[in-house]
């Protein structure tokens, strides 16, 4: 009896798994057929490239057309395009997740869940299965060691406060930048807008990106960054030059950077197919890789000179409170810096 359980249960197995197959092949074909994906990516091009050029290898003969500007821009242009009646996005990815709930509200986005999402934590997961967690991103502290000695470096947000740094710090932008629009409703969460009003007194270089602070840094230009991603600057790091990465005690900003299928995608299987490329394990371990980045994924493993998230205390941003405060954050950030 139990030899005959275990083999209907075999052949219930191995079912299942031509069934995917073939899903999987006619998925393939499919997308074959449209021939390419439009992606509209805040990912920074070295990045976003890396990953087309796999996607392109792994299914030769269906193109990835990259778009790649900041996060508030990507949702700029899927507006202004959607009010023009124009259907260009396949898959719109940013650093906003506030974004997605009002591209959710709005019926501008296809409901579908990539088969790789499954393990992934619920903070990297909408609810109702219309957007999902690409990547994480990690703001930070950061100087030029060669400038700033790491005994008089500062080592906390509130360090970087102290007059003594005024005119050799910058920032990049929460009107430009997801990450940068997240890390500002944290910091905000956390020490409230008189926290921003005195650090404006500093006399900040703005910058857009928050991949920009980091080649600001290295130039010795201005030493301190006082926010940008993680990621761009261990990349920057790792290409030889002088960043010094500080993860401050009182909380680090987690940004949680989704992505979807736009609901008029204009070649909706090749879409589907990279939303299941994008969060397979090869394609997230990728990511943190080449990239430095990290993910939801709980089997992808990162260099042994990064911190785990686990570490780390994280500050999280709700993607609700971060679309209801979309407005006042760019008001409020133009009003004490000027820009």
């Amino acid at each position: 009896m139990m030899r005959l359980v275990a083999a209907l249960a075999a052949v219930w197995c191995l079912g299942g798994v031509s069934v995917a197959f073939a899903q999987d092949a006619a998925l393939v074909q499919a997308a074959k057929k449209e021939g390419k994906v439009v992606w509209y990516t805040s990912l920074a091009i070295p990045s976003s490239t890396a990953i087309a050029h796999a996607f392109r290898t792994k299914y030769p003969g269906v193109d990835v057309e990259v778009h790649r500007t900041g996060s508030q821009r990507v949702l700029q242009r899927v507006m202004q395009e959607a009010g023009a009646g124009i259907k260009n996005a396949d898959i719109i990815h940013t650093s906003d997740a506030g974004h997605f709930v009002l591209l959710k509200e709005k019926g501008m986005l296809l409901k579908y869940t990539p088969r790789g999402v499954e393990p992934f934590p619920s903070g990297f997961k909408d609810k109702d299965g219309y957007y999902f967690g690409m990547r994480a991103t990690l703001s930070v502290i950061a100087h030029n060691p060669k400038v700033v000695p790491e005994k008089d470096a500062p080592k906390t947000w509130k360090d970087l406060l102290n007059s003594k740094w005024k005119g050799r710090m910058v920032s990049a932008h929460p009107g430009y930048s997801g990450i940068i629009m997240t890390h500002v409703l944290a910091l905000v969460n956390l020490y409230g807008w008189d926290y921003f009003r005195d650090l404006a007194k500093n006399s900040l270089h703005l910058v857009q990106s928050a991949n920009d602070p980091a080649g600001v840094v290295a130039s010795g230009e201005r030493p301190i960054g006082v926010n940008g991603a993680e990621y761009f600057y261990y990349k920057t790091l790792k290409q030889g030059n002088p960043i010094k990465i500080v993860y401050p005690a009182e909380g680090v900003p987690l940004v949680v950077s989704p992505v979807a299928v736009a609901k008029d995608a204009p070649h909706p299987n090749a879409a589907k197919l990279f939303m299941e490329f994008i969060f397979a394990r090869e394609s997230q371990q990728l990511l943190a890789d080449r990239e430095g980045l990290y993910t939801g994924h709980p089997a992808v493993t990162y260099p042994p000179d990064k911190p785990k998230l686990k570490d780390l205390k994280l500050l999280n941003a709700d993607p609700d409170e971060l679309e209801k405060r979309n407005a006042e954050i760019k008001k409020r950030f133009t009003q004490f810096f000027g820009a």
